[in-house]
């Protein structure tokens, strides 16, 4: 008896063991299963841009009439470490249910692809989407899948379908031949320039247009150019400190704007022209060429009018300061860095033209990240990482600088006229420099003034930054690439100086 027990009782353990592995297994399988409904995900994704824009998208409503759901972008393939990022995902999600606001989430931030490439799965594209190549597919569509084939350990999908899941209004994957010809702007026409009497503020006038902006008179003087050695966040490259002596000069009161910018496109556009029929004509603003259309849609979907224009190339920055010129009879171009700095300026000599450490400002170090950074101040004077709405903004939400000058710092990025070097300061003459114009040859420019991406460091006056010709390209998937648009620069635009006659 006592042996027939103990051949049974490994038998029982063994079913036992067996029965329960099974119940588990199909417990944690439904529990997988409810756990990756829609309805699941929305418990903790209550912003309610997510669900809406879920809806509005073409993975939601589109004439096969299938529908893909959240786990299926957001997680990757099962049997490709599915579970494993369903845990991380879920346990994140608890979290941000229970100690976070919801309706602080900046949807617009969240929504870039920087960020998305984060949380949307290649693998999980390529599931569903297994032939790059399907029947209907226009000749621009196979010629931008081919690109992204020879391209794939660079690229995402969503670095161009960023909005089939979440509908962005006005995104577009493709030649954007409509764009800036809906543009219209209110008011009268007018006939004539502005007009400068003295050296004083004055409104430019677009003639032909109902096109104004405001431009600032900035009197010249002596200033000291890069940053001292114990600013913080400072960079090598904005030394050694020289004494700089610039002109007076005028300034555009806000950067370009879409109205200024559309004025100089619908007038000038052009067909596939190449930058030799126009690198060399001054004469009359016909013989100018302008941009080719966009591939995409340059203002994201942000809204144009009076919004910073972006995503131009700093040789089309160049070409609209030519136009307007000629347009005006003035003299316009972009600034170079040592009138940005003096301008930005604004004749203070701190980090920024507001008081203020830049430590404060930034979330950089444990306790800010923590327990975020001082914002009160330098929050009214710039659009930055820590109150933007995740794009830009228009003129009027913050104060201008001392020369009356509205988003030198944060907003967009600004272009200058120079070329970049890290030891650009270091080879300029001995004694105080005048109007220095940065170095004769280089393969990028100089920006400036950092964006509403940016932390409080990149917004200093004296820290530099620098164009990024290639990868600010990687998107765009024409041969050859546009000279005119950034496919992937969403945070630099410019504005214009104009030069005062003696």
């Amino acid at each position: 008896m006592k042996r027939l027990l103990s051949f049974k009782k490994p038998r029982i353990f063994f079913w036992t063991g067996l029965v329960l592995g099974i119940l588990l297994v199909s417990a944690g399988g439904i529990a997988v299963e409810k756990t990756s409904t829609d309805t699941f995900c929305a418990a903790c994704h209550v912003h309610p841009k997510a669900t809406q824009s879920w809806k509005r998208s073409t993975h939601y409503d589109n004439m096969r009439g299938i529908r893909v759901h959240c786990v299926d972008c957001h997680l990757p393939p099962p049997g490709e470490g599915y579970l494993w990022e369903k845990i991380k995902t879920g346990s994140r999600d608890v979290w941000g249910k229970l100690f976070k606001d919801p309706e602080s989430l900046n949807w617009e931030a969240k929504s870039q692809p920087e960020y998305a490439r984060r949380h949307v799965f290649e693998t999980s594209c390529i599931r569903c989407h297994q032939s790059n190549f399907p029947l209907g597919l226009s000749p621009e569509g196979k010629e931008a899948h081919l690109y992204y084939e020879q391209r794939s350990k660079d690229l995402n999908c969503i670095n161009c379908h960023i909005a089939v899941g979440h509908y962005t209004e006005g995104i577009t994957h493709a030649k954007n031949v409509d764009f800036g010809k809906n543009a219209a702007t209110s008011g009268e026409i007018y006939l004539e320039p502005g007009r400068i009497e003295g050296f004083n503020d004055f409104t430019e006038r677009i003639p032909g247009t109902r096109v104004k902006f405001e431009m600032m008179a900035i009197p010249g003087g002596i200033f000291t150019m890069g940053s001292p050695g114990n600013e913080a966040f400072r960079s090598p490259d904005e030394g050694p400190r020289r004494e700089v002596s610039v002109n007076s000069f005028f300034m555009g009161k806000y950067e370009v704007s879409w109205d200024e910018y559309l004025t100089f496109f619908k007038e000038t556009s052009s067909q596939g022209k190449t930058a030799d029929a126009y690198l060399n004509v001054s004469e009359r603003v016909d013989a100018i060429s302008g941009p080719t259309p966009p591939w995409g849609a340059p203002d994201q979907g942000w809204g144009k009018e009076s919004s910073p224009a972006i995503t131009m190339t700093h040789h089309a920055a160049e070409v609209y300061c030519r136009w307007l010129s000629d347009v005006t009879g003035k003299h316009y171009r972009l600034p170079t860095e040592a009138e940005w700095e003096y301008a930005a300026r604004g004749g203070t000599e701190g980090p920024y033209f507001f008081e203020g450490d830049p430590r404060q400002y930034s979330n950089e170090g444990l306790w800010h990240r923590i327990f975020g950074a001082d914002t009160s101040r330098i929050a009214s004077y710039a659009i930055y990482l820590e109150n933007n709405p995740g794009r830009t903004v228009r003129p009027g939400s913050v104060h201008a600088n001392p020369f009356g000058l509205v988003n030198m710092l944060g907003n967009v990025a600004e272009f200058c006229g120079d070329w970049y070097a890290p030891d650009t300061y270091g080879k300029y003459p001995p004694g105080v420099v005048t109007d220095p114009s940065g170095p004769a040859i280089g393969t990028e420019y100089v920006i400036r003034g950092g964006s509403y991406r940016d932390g409080a460091e990149k917004l200093r006056c004296a820290a530099r930054d620098f164009t990024r010709t290639e990868s600010w390209l990687k998107t765009d998937p024409q041969i050859p690439k546009s000279i005119w648009w950034y496919s992937d620069c969403t945070f630099v635009g410019f504005r214009v100086v104009c030069e005062a006659e003696e």
